[in-house]
């Protein structure tokens, strides 16, 4: 148990720098630089990402707050409901990641093109849905988190450290697991068709190149590079997300967490948020070359 601690310690810790990293060329990427639609959504979920890890579970930030003398009570409840809050913007903000990338590359002559110069407003209206619904969204998780006192007198779900989740009725626990079941189906189905959306768009564009004997400039567009980055965080994203939903659901239903299975379910839930930025500095040409002009200083 305590090297999978130490694992999970690892792994949020570089989760953790890798997305400060990538927030910070991202903040002299947009106002000094050539920036791009695009670069707006990924500014946003790495900072998501950097909020999941400050308040996913690990005891170093609760115990920051303990240190401070701040009420247990208070911690948990911010804590969880932040941590749900980010969890549900992850999600969201990577199918409109997904979404946008589909509407850049497709054709001129498709029905998606007439929304291309119209990107950043629709961008800035689906930022305030995002985060209005999933701050309402999540709100039971200050109603149903607190400090953990005694589970076996108050029939307490203990989840981390200090923090439980406190008994609900059978019909407000299934109400809120189907909505969220709802949600994370529909989010994850619209992934799934524009990701389908784009192979074919990338297919199509191949086979134009064979045709042409220009393959040297597939493999150097942009766009290509874009979106099979996408693709791929969107392929890693739907598989671990369902893998934690699974964990989480069937924990909440049976109202029964293992110790082992609640540190395996935290490691799930953070390989998305620590492969994200690792492949964005490794697939971004922008960061590499102010790397490079950094090493010539």
């Amino acid at each position: 148990m305590i090297s999978l601690n130490n694992i999970l310690y690892f792994q949020a810790g570089l989760g953790a720098i890798a997305n400060i990293v990538l927030l910070f060329f991202y903040t002299i990427i947009i106002p000094c630089h050539r920036s791009e639609p695009m670069d707006m959504i990924s500014c946003q979920l790495t900072f998501i990402h950097i909020m999941m890890f400050l308040t996913g579970g690990q005891v170093w930030l609760t115990d920051f707050f303990v240190s401070l003398n701040i009420g247990n009570d208070f911690v948990c409840k911010a804590t969880a409901y932040i941590n749900r809050v980010m969890r549900g913007l992850s999600i969201c903000i990577t199918c409109l990641l997904s979404v946008f990338q589909a509407v850049t590359i497709s054709p001129n002559t498709s029905l998606l093109a007439k929304f291309k110069h119209k990107l950043k407003k629709y961008m800035i209206y689906s930022f305030f849905y995002f985060w209005s619904f999933n701050l309402s969204f999540s709100i039971n998780r200050i109603i149903y988190t607190g400090a953990y006192t005694n589970v076996s007198e108050t029939n307490q779900l203990k989840v981390i450290k200090y923090c439980s989740l406190f008994p609900m009725n059978y019909i407000i626990r299934g109400l809120i697991l189907t909505m969220t079941t709802l949600r994370d189906v529909f989010l994850v189905g619209v992934m799934l068709t524009t990701s389908t959306y784009m192979v074919i768009i990338l297919f199509r564009h191949q086979r134009q190149c064979n045709h042409l004997h220009s393959i040297s400039h597939l493999r150097a567009s942009p766009e290509k590079r874009a979106t099979q980055t996408i693709l791929l965080l969107v392929v890693f994203f739907v598989v671990m997300y369902w893998v934690d939903f699974i964990i989480s659901s069937s924990s909440v239903l049976l109202w029964m967490y293992d110790p082992v299975m609640l540190t395996v379910q935290k490691f799930v839930m953070n390989v998305y948020p620590t492969i994200t930025p690792l492949v964005q500095i490794s697939s971004d040409k922008r960061i590499s070359m102010m790397l490079k002009n950094m090493q010539k200083l």
